[in-house]
């Protein structure tokens, strides 16, 4: 996978389609998990996405709100990274498949601002399909954990959503944003699975 730089973004990384489907593994502070994303349910997104892994945006990144049977959080905290990636907007588009257990959406705060954050459902969140928040409906979802589950449970809630009252540190001064949440668990890298290689199942809890 080609790597990113922190400082280096080019336009012409946006213009790649996903495949139809692909699979990716999650390499986290607790372990491995695998997910496969769906280009026909959000198409848009499922293309942003595939190129932000491709280019490496959540590579050393944090599971930063772990909130129990609801969702689990992550998202770019370098902001060189979220300046040059989010200019460029993802439309809004509506959902197609249900915000259940295990699967993923982009995280969302108005019209078309789908483009760093995502949550992995760790509860059947229906309500998420159809919630009107800041002028859009729903939280259109582009994949699904398909192995290892049991690691994306076991990511450490105990602060859940008090780590809003420090988020904007996060994005300045991770460090010093890390005292005041020492616990988090972080995203060390995501890779594709390319021809079916798999994860060695002693790496992965089903």
């Amino acid at each position: 996978m080609a790597g990113c730089h922190r400082a280096v973004f080019k336009e012409k990384w946006l213009q790649e389609k996903a495949p139809e489907h692909f699979v990716a593994y999650f390499e986290t502070s607790k372990g491995f998990f695998e997910a496969e994303f769906t280009r026909a349910w959000s198409p848009l997104a499922v293309n942003r996405l595939f190129a932000e892994i491709k280019y490496g945006f959540y590579d050393h990144t944090l599971f930063y709100r772990v909130r129990p049977k609801f969702v689990a959080q992550f998202g770019v905290d370098d902001s060189v990274k979220i300046k040059n990636w989010n200019k460029h907007k993802v439309p809004d588009e509506p959902v197609i498949k249900g915000n259940s257990r295990g699967t993923i959406s982009f995280a969302r705060g108005g019209k078309d601002s789908r483009n760093s954050d995502l949550f992995i459902n760790l509860g059947n969140n229906a309500r998420l399909d159809t919630i009107h928040s800041s002028g859009v409906q729903g939280f259109p979802v582009v994949g699904i954990v398909i192995r290892g589950m049991k690691v994306v449970d076991s990511l450490y809630s105990g602060y859940s959503d008090t780590v809003f009252k420090k988020y904007d540190t996060l994005l300045h001064n991770k460090p010093l944003f890390l005292e005041s949440f020492p616990k988090l668990d972080s995203l060390k890298r995501i890779r594709f699975i390319v021809n079916g290689d798999k994860i060695p199942r002693e790496e992965i809890k089903n």
